[in-house]
């Protein structure tokens, strides 16, 4: 996790956190909602069944919103979203080269 709490780093990429003002509850509520969603859309993958894959994915796209993970940043001092840059090339670049 970045110093700052925004971002986890996957293979070298910053990924958006949940928002951590979300209570443990609603927090878990929303990703068993989002587990949910991507197993239908393998579902629906699989059987082939295209509204069916659209409506998984809108309930995918709806849960990471409702976490924070997509959409507008949860935090309030202007920082841009550099969800999904290479963390090598961000303002946290001297940061991650402390992890290698």
């Amino acid at each position: 996790m970045t110093p700052d709490g925004r971002y986890i780093v996957v293979r070298g990429r910053l990924w958006r956190r949940a928002n951590p003002a979300l209570g443990e509850d609603r927090r878990a509520a929303l990703v068993h909602e989002l587990m949910q969603a991507r197993r239908d859309v393998g579902t629906a993958l699989r059987g082939r069944d295209a509204a069916a894959e659209r409506d998984a994915r809108a309930r995918v796209d709806a849960a990471k919103q409702a976490l924070g993970e997509r959409g507008p940043v949860w935090w309030d001092d202007g920082a841009p979203d550099l969800n999904r840059h290479m963390a090598a090339n961000t303002p946290y670049a001297d940061w991650f080269e402390t992890l290698a």
